[in-house]
């Protein structure tokens, strides 16, 4: 019980941009050119099923089952 109060301390004193660096950290980032190269349409594979990420003429992004 006491642990958990020192680790609450611990977070209320942590800086929030120092927080928000750590998660940002943990996040892979892939540049969606880099998906879709010279395509407007892909599929993913996701646990046996077929998603399809399309992008659309304003350049927006739908994923369909």
């Amino acid at each position: 019980m006491s642990q958990t109060i020192r680790r609450e301390a611990q977070i209320e004193k942590t800086p929030v941009s120092s927080i928000t660096q750590s998660v940002a950290s943990a996040v892979t980032r892939i540049k969606s050119q880099d998906l879709f190269k010279q395509m407007r349409e892909l599929e993913i594979d996701h646990g046996g099923r077929i998603y399809k990420l399309r992008l659309t003429q304003l350049n927006k992004l739908i994923l369909t089952a």
